[in-house]
Parts: structure tokens; C-alpha cells; sequence
């Protein structure tokens, strides 16, 4: 029989196994123009997602990135985009494979969750958004709902509120909403180039802790919309089944009834 000790080592062992496999990291800190801010990652309850971006974040792939847009009360968003210092010019960031769908929590403000295409809930890659407001009416249950993943910390939201108050700019597609300082109505007029000193630049993300289990503390809004969405869904399926059957029942004693 093993020893206590040795069955005590072997359960922590396998605890952070278990945590490595899900994420390295459940702290990160965006390090921005207008100030740095923590997000603290719901690694245990959202394994995939958190994985899946802590790759972009241990690559550097967020790194001199930018919020490519900004809809007030709604959303700031990035990942999309970083800037090449030497071309002097925005480009797209290399995205991974998409990862499955993880909606177990409510968009709430202050939390963090990942942008994806339209009729694809599985579309998810490397862009990301934070809530300004409580959008669980719309996010929670759009295109599958969108998988919160984190929440920012203490006055972090000091800063994203900051970010949000950038004035935006309309130059089309995926910058129809681009918030940019330093850069006027004239200055779109006349067509002067954005760069890096207009954009609202992401220096990095990096990661802070360590720890698998630093969100056993949080306490994020479960999402109920997706399941009653679901629920109903499958009242209603029954519902249509049982009339089908009636349907079928009555077509066969009217059949018989001619007969």
C-alpha cells in the first residue's frame, strides 16, 4: 500500500498536470498606449479558449497589435491586426485552427471573449472583444453565443473605458469603426496616412501568473439564455413531433374511415 505522503504527491502531480494541459497561465496583462490592465483567465472552465489564446500571448503574436474597433457602450475589440514597424504599414495576424465553442459564461461588462464569423459559433481564431456594457441579451445567445473566457481586474476597466473614449474612424471593412488619436476629419479628408502614433497600439500581452487555479476566487455569470435557447428548441421539437404524429393518426383514420 502507498503511503500517504506518496499518494499526497501523487494527487498534486496530477493536479498540475491537469492544469498544464488546460493553460500555462490564468493572468495576463495588456500592456497599452493608454495603460496596462490584468485579465484574469477562466482556465479550468474554459480550457480550449484559454489555451488556444495563451498560444497567440507565449508567441507574441499580440505583440505591437492595436484595437481595430471601438462601438461605444458596446465593445472595444483587437487581435486582428499588428503593425509591421518596418513596412509602415497594418497587416493581418496569422491565425490558428478555430476552436470549439465554450459558451458557459454571461458577456457581461469587464469581461473578455472571443470574436468569431457570422453562422459559425465554431469560428472562433485569435481576435477577441470586452464587454463596455451587460450584452448578454444579444451575445449570449447570437450565433451560438460567444465564449466569454476572462474578466478584467480591480480598476482595470479604468483603462478599457479610456481606450473606448478614442474617436473613431470610418475607413471601411474590417476598419469601419477604427478609434485613432491624434488623427482629425480633415486629416481623412486629405488622406493622411495612419500609423502606429494614431493607433490605439497593444505594445504586448504577457503573462503575469502563473498559477492554474488564481480564478478559484471569481465568480463569473453563468450563461442561462444559451440553454433556455436550447431548451426551447427542443420544445419545440417535440411539440412539432406530437403534431406530426396526430397528423399521421388522423390521415389513417380518415383512410380507413373511406375505406
Amino acid at each position: 500500500m502507498k503511503s500517504p505522503l506518496k499518494v499526497s504527491r501523487l494527487i498534486t502531480l496530477c493536479a498540475a498536470l491537469l492544469g498544464a494541459s488546460f493553460a500555462n497561465a490564468t493572468i495576463v496583462q495588456f500592456q497599452t498606449v493608454k495603460g496596462d490592465f490584468e485579465v484574469n483567465l477562466y482556465d479550468l472552465e474554459t480550457p480550449q479558449t484559454v489555451t488556444n489564446f495563451l498560444r497567440y500571448v507565449e508567441s507574441d503574436a499580440y505583440e505591437n497589435t492595436f484595437f481595430h474597433r471601438s462601438v461605444s457602450g458596446f465593445i472595444v475589440q483587437g487581435g486582428g491586426y499588428f503593425y509591421d514597424l518596418e513596412a509602415d504599414q497594418p497587416k493581418p495576424i496569422s491565425a490558428n485552427d478555430p476552436v470549439t465553442n465554450e459558451p458557459k459564461f454571461s458577456n457581461r461588462r469587464g469581461t473578455i471573449a472571443m470574436a468569431k464569423i457570422g453562422s459559425d459559433p465554431n469560428s472562433a481564431t485569435v481576435q477577441w472583444f470586452i464587454n463596455l456594457s451587460n450584452n448578454q441579451a444579444n451575445l449570449d445567445v447570437q450565433n451560438g453565443g460567444f465564449t466569454v473566457f476572462g474578466e478584467v481586474m480591480g480598476d482595470g476597466m479604468e483603462v478599457v473605458d479610456a481606450i473606448a473614449k478614442v474617436k473613431t474612424m470610418r475607413f471601411g471593412g474590417a476598419f469601419s469603426d477604427l478609434p485613432l488619436r491624434g488623427y482629425s476629419q480633415s486629416d481623412l479628408e486629405d488622406e493622411v496616412p495612419v500609423t502606429d502614433e494614431h493607433l490605439v497600439m497593444v505594445h504586448n500581452i504577457v503573462v503575469l501568473d502563473g498559477s492554474p487555479d488564481s480564478a478559484a476566487d471569481l465568480n463569473p455569470v453563468p450563461n442561462t439564455l444559451i440553454s433556455e435557447q436550447s431548451d426551447n428548441k427542443k420544445s419545440s421539437s417535440g411539440s412539432a413531433s406530437w403534431w406530426f404524429m396526430a397528423l399521421l393518426m388522423l390521415a389513417g383514420f380518415g383512410l380507413r374511415k373511406r375505406r
